[in-house]
């Protein structure tokens, strides 16, 4: 694999989960890493076990982040969040909420790296998308739609990236191992009317051919891939690592 170092690399959401782990991955590869998180404590905590630096961000906050200027030569654009509801029953705010977190702060970040990237003819925008950035789900309407936004907004950042070096692209998991799908079992339960116990099986893996969820580690050896040199070539592309969802 081809060593990131002298690489700087932002990872939003990079105090836990899938975050943590690309993290973990960029900085085992020489990067430096600056882990981006809501969670100024978690991410003062994440930025000291891979040997980088925190930087505590409010990305629903979009408002301070028009006038940024980030030096990156990777971005990660990672940290999300979910609300599961019936779409007569969804909050406006919250709707507004996720797709500010996931689509527009992607869009401001992006905004604020480029010129970087472009000076130095060198980048990697990476987008932690969702299998439901390709498939919808009852319940996710805020979540798929800032999915389905940032699928777009990946594709247009590679189109005119190209020709300065700078390669996007999406990564797209189905369920992981995380945190935020654990804390949706009690909400996909009440919508769906059946015991907690039986979420897993019965609502998130019943589109997956194999019947796990996916680790964070196996999302981060993605990211990684698509940051070095051996994925130059590879850009406006999203990777599905679903257990074979979208195959159907």
């Amino acid at each position: 694999m081809t060593s990131l170092a002298g690489r700087r690399a932002i990872v939003t959401g990079g105090a836990s989960g899938i975050g943590l782990a690309c993290a973990e991955a960029l900085a085992g590869a020489g990067a430096h890493v600056v882990i981006a998180d809501l969670n100024g404590a978690a991410a003062a905590e994440a930025a000291d076990r891979v040997g980088g630096e925190a930087w505590r961000v409010d990305l629903g906050e979009t408002a301070a982040l028009a006038e940024l200027s980030l030096e990156a030569d990777i971005l990660v654009n990672n940290a999300g969040l979910q609300h599961v509801r019936p779409i007569e029953e969804f909050e406006p705010e919250r709707f507004s909420l996720l797709l500010r977190v996931m689509l527009e702060a992607p869009f401001l970040l992006i905004r604020a790296a480029l010129p970087g990237m472009y000076e130095r003819g060198w980048g990697r925008v990476i987008n932690v998308s969702s299998v439901h950035g390709l498939r919808a789900s009852p319940y996710k309407s805020a979540y798929v739609a800032a999915k389905h936004g940032l699928e777009g907004l990946s594709k247009v950042t590679a189109l005119e990236g190209g020709a300065h070096g700078v390669t996007s692209n999406c990564v797209n998991p189905g369920y992981v191992r995380t945190p935020l799908v654990e804390q949706q079992v009690a909400d996909q339960a009440r919508v769906h009317g059946i015991p907690e116990a039986d979420v897993v099986e019965k609502v998130m893996l019943t589109e997956s051919a194999i019947k796990r969820l996916v680790e964070p580690a196996e999302v981060a050896s993605l990211v990684r891939w698509l940051a070095s040199e051996d994925a130059r070539m590879v850009t406006g592309a999203s990777y599905t690592m679903d257990g074979g969802w979208s195959a159907r």
